[in-house]
């Protein structure tokens, strides 16, 4: 073999060997120091005051009809109570809120315990906001109740995934 080529190959694996120690110190850094979670703002973008006037100007028995509606003393807001996420706050506005490690998730849970998509709040037509297991691995508790299937939820009450505490609020 000529001294050229034994040079590159030297080099080569030396690129390989800095490579691996370059993504051996990453992981062991995301295992340390955990996922990076962004806060999100509310969508409110430019089809929430068309949406608005439009409900404004519908008959009253229609109005209250449609689903999403607000009731009077319904809660408005979801907050983090306890876990990583303490003080994160959702404004509620009719739609789906899921709970999970995944990035597309509304409110991503950086917890060893939660699961990429762990559960979900949505309305029903009653205007009531109903939490609901996808399946999770190690559950989701309301008022420390395992939920078995999709569950109406009380302001206040306490929606526990993993070391992460959810409650609805006025």
């Amino acid at each position: 073999m000529s001294e050229l080529t034994l040079t590159v190959m030297r080099l080569g694996f030396l690129a390989v060997l800095w490579l691996f120690v370059i993504v051996a110190v990453q992981v062991i850094r995301s295992d340390l120091f955990g996922t990076r979670v962004t806060q999100r703002g509310s969508r409110r973008g430019a089809d929430a005051r068309p949406q608005q006037n439009r409900q404004a100007a519908a008959p009253p028995q229609q109005r209250q009809q449609q689903p999403g509606r607000q009731r009077r003393g319904a809660p408005t807001k979801l907050v983090v109570s306890e876990g990583s996420l303490t003080g994160t706050t959702v404004a509620l506005q009719g739609q789906t809120i899921t709970l999970g490690r995944a990035h597309d998730s509304t409110i991503v849970l950086d917890d060893d315990y939660a699961s990429s998509r762990h559960a979900r709040i949505y309305p029903d037509r009653d205007g009531q906001w109903i939490v609901e297991d996808l399946g999770s691995t190690n559950g989701t508790y309301l008022d420390r109740t395992r939920l078995t299937s999709p569950t109406p939820i009380a302001p206040g009450a306490p929606i526990r995934i993993g070391k992460t505490v959810i409650e609805l609020r006025k």
